[in-house]
Formats: C-alpha cells, structure tokens, sequence
C-alpha cells in the first residue's frame, strides 16, 4: 500500500501507526514535514519549504489563514512533483491546523483524506476568555471566526477526519461531527510505566527516587495556557507546608499558544520575578525540554504531578503522568475531565485556585499511602482506555481500513460491520435511541458512566460507527441485535 502522511512537525500523532504501517516492507511510505529532524526507518521523508512566511502586514484577522494558503500551496507542490515521479497514495492522512491538507485532493483526486481536526476555536466556552487575568480584545474575538477559516475548508476538502477527545469532537459544529472520529493515538505503557527503583539525576548531579519528596511539573513549553503561572504562585505556600518537596519543571521557554509576555522576557523568567524571593530556588529544577527517557524518570518520581490546561487540545504528558502511575493533581477543566474522576483515580481542583493546588499538592504529599490505590487506578484508566498496542493502534488501523473499504467500495456497509452485540450493549444502544446521555444511562441501568462510556465504544467498534448518531443508523440497518432494543 502507498500512505502519504502530512505533519509539519514529524511524526506528531502519526508515531505510532506511522511505525506500524513503516514494519511491513510492501508498504511504501512518504512524510512530508517541515521537521528535518531524526530518519525514520522504512520511510522517505521529505521537509517542503514554505516560499515565504505570511506577511506581518497582513491583516491580523486573516494572517492565519495567509500563512496556511502557504503551507498547502508548499505541499501541493511537492505532491505534484510526487506524482510526476509515479507516487499516487492509496490513503492520504495529514494534520488540517497548518493548512498542510487543503489542496492535497486537487493533487491526488482518486486517493482518500484522513484529516486530523484538532480543535474548532470559539469565542467563549474553550480557551478564548477562559482566564479572566488575560481578557481578549474584541478583535481577538473577531478573529476566531476566521482562525476556523481553515478548520472549515480542511473539512469540506477531507473524506474522514479523526480527533483525540469526546470534548474536542464536541467544538466543532454539529454538521461536521459525524465525519469526525473520536480516537486517541495512545501511550505506550509499556515503555511508560511505574519503576519503584527509577531515578533521576538532577543537572547538579543530585539524585531523587522514590524515597524523595518530588512535585513535577511538565509542558511542552512554560506558559498560562497549561497554568504555569498558577502553579509557580501556588509552589512558595507548597514549599512553605512540605519543607522537604523538591519541586521538578519540565519544558520550553517559548510559546506554544496564546500569548507572551508582553514584557521581553519568557514566562519563565516573568513568574521567577513575581515570586521567586519567596521561594526556596535551590529546591526548584528548572529542566528544560528533556530526552524522552528522562521525562519518564521523572513521572517515575514524583510524589504528585500537577498539570493545569484551559480547555484545550490534551497534553500527551498528562496521559503518559498517569501511565506512570502518577497522582496528578489536575484542573478541572476539558477535557481532562473526560479521564480524570477527582477521587478515584486522581485529584481535580479550580485553575484560578492556587491555595486550592497547595492544598490539593500539600494532601498528596502528607498522606501518600492513602493514594496508592489512585495511583494504580490512574495507571489502569491508561491500560483501559489509551493503551497504543491494545486499544488506539487498533482502533486507527480499523479507521484507515473502513474509510479504504467504503471509498473501493469493495465492501457493503452490512459486511463492513463484525461482531453482534452484547445484551448489555443492546440496553445502551436503547437508551442512545432514546435521546439519554451516557450518565443519565448509567444511573438507568445502575453501571458507573465509566462503563457506560467503555460499552458505547464497543458497540461502536462493532456496528463500525464513530459516534451515537451514526451507530444508531447503522443499527437499524441490521436485525435487531440479541437484548432489549
């Protein structure tokens, strides 16, 4: 098979089927990126240059979209160039944000678009105006709508379209949500996992196990969108109540969304001067970006892992926290809260609330035998749901399969469709019938939601669907299954 994939920062969410599909010799592979990182085995690589940047005098409200006209003019280009040399993709899967996808079916007319749609902006209830230290302007508001000019045209130009969260599928308008799939791309547990033997070696050469008092902290880069300023308020109250916590921060000084500064200075250096007199430094570790195997040693740690995020895309670390067996302390925003159930497999608090996270930190810290079992439902939350070999690989392979199958048409919706469901499936897909939600199914059939959400992936999977409305169609479309419909 020949896969064309498209992500300006390779591999981005294409590592894992990007190594399983690169494992089979007959395939042939090509990546386009803007990434002249490390070589993947199995595949060509090829980094397009943009033919310019978008212009800094164009107008605030359309340079998104200026600058992904140039994306995909770019990748048009070497897609052609592709096709001059014989390279005609049986499946293209590329990321829309960049504007990477958008002219790649004026290219490649007769191979099927698995685009990956992130996040659709919105001027309230998401990350805009989220955090009252931060208004936006009217213009930034203004601007939203056409910063999803490009979601909107990737839309129209896919086949299929796939995203990571059940909350991130919902920011998109309603007439697009049944092309867009809901799948992880998964953790690999095996690699992240719990090590009570596990260390890390500080830059100073200390060493912190186990044994230690450790707080961490993980972004791709230090910044208010993942409440970096909320945890360095809240860590001189943390250090005051735990005198022994080492305190361990993990990432870059850029930014990876919203805003800087303002001031000159990174957010790093900007919150050392708010508060750094009152903190005890020798016993905060600033890291930096860190090879993978070092951020593990990290997760494998710490004591209590603290992550904050507007409601945003979800953050890889926080995932991988928890495959480590993590307690994470976490703001209770979307869409973590679609993983973490505060008191069950880790602890929830308000973003705006620092004496709320010192507390939350302070309980963690001082009572740790009482979160052992957290710990290990934190892990098993992972196992169940985001685990790459079991649970996401499978799940995208399948995706890529079906969306083969239906565009060859070599295979009738009914054939497409494996397994009947379960009983207990059936009940759930009556109540789906019916217009309930998923906790209001639960509290019908008395199971927790967690299981309700777990059989709603299943008859799924098994019905070849990708969200209610469509598992429903497809439903009445077979014999009633065995159970109550």
């Amino acid at each position: 098979m020949r896969i064309l994939f498209v992500h300006q920062n390779f591999p981005g969410q294409y590592a894992h089927l990007l190594a399983h599909y690169a494992a089979d010799p007959s395939n042939e592979i090509v990546f386009l990126t803007r990434r002249a990182n490390a070589p993947f085995a199995g595949i060509r690589k090829i980094v397009y240059r943009l033919s310019r940047e978008a212009n800094p005098g164009t107008h605030f409200y359309v340079r998104s979209i200026e600058g992904a006209v140039l994306h995909g003019q770019a990748v048009a280009r070497v897609a052609l160039r592709l096709k001059k040399e014989g390279f005609v993709p049986d499946v293209i899967l590329g990321h829309n944000a960049w504007g990477e996808t958008l002219y790649l079916k004026d290219i490649f007319p007769d191979a099927p678009l698995l685009a990956y749609f992130e996040y659709y902006y919105r001027a309230s209830g998401g990350d805009i105006g989220f955090d009252p230290e931060f208004p936006e302007t009217l213009d930034v508001r203004l601007r939203v709508r056409m910063l999803n000019a490009v979601n909107l045209i990737g839309l129209e130009a896919a086949d299929r379209g796939e995203t990571a969260t059940e909350w991130q599928h919902s920011t998109y308008p309603a007439r697009y949500r049944d092309m867009i799939s809901v799948g992880h791309e998964g953790i690999d547990t095996e690699r992240v996992k719990p090590d009570p033997d596990a260390k890390l070696i500080l830059p100073d050469g200390h060493e912190l196990t186990r044994e230690d008092e450790v707080v961490t902290y993980v972004a791709r880069n230090l910044e208010p969108y993942r409440g970096f300023h909320v945890f360095m308020r809240a860590l001189p109250e943390i250090q005051r109540r735990r005198p022994k916590a080492q305190i361990v921060i993990v990432g870059g000084d850029d930014v990876s969304y919203g805003r800087n500064s303002g001031n000159g200075r990174t957010w790093r250096q900007t919150l050392l001067a708010e508060v750094g007199a009152k903190l005890d430094l020798p016993r905060v570790h600033f890291l930096g970006r860190v090879p993978f195997g070092t951020f593990v040693n990290a997760l494998q740690v710490s004591s209590a892992h603290v992550y904050l995020t507007y409601p945003f895309v979800l953050s890889w670390s926080m995932l991988d926290a928890m495959a480590a067996g993590c307690v994470v302390v976490g703001s209770a925003t979307a869409p973590l809260k679609e993983v973490i159930r505060d008191g069950e497999n880790g602890v929830l608090f308000d973003f705006l609330d620092a004496k709320g996270l010192a507390s939350a930190v302070e309980s963690v810290l001082d009572k740790p035998k009482r979160y052992e079992e957290r710990r290990a439902r934190a892990r098993g939350t992972i196992v169940e749901r985001f685990d790459m070999q079991r649970v996401c690989l499978p799940r995208q392979i399948a995706l890529v399969d079906a969306l083969l199958a239906r565009w060859k048409g070599d295979a009738s919706p009914t054939e497409r469709r494996t397994g009947k469901l379960s009983a207990r499936e059936a009940e759930v897909l009556h109540w789906l019938r019916l217009g309930k939600s998923a906790w209001e199914v639960a509290r019908i059939l008395g199971r927790s939601e967690h299981t309700v959400k777990n059989q709603m992936r299943n008859l799924y999977g098994k019905l070849g669907a990708s969200n209610r409305v469509e598992a429903i169609r497809l439903a009445a479309q077979l014999a009633p299954p065995a159970g109550r419909v």
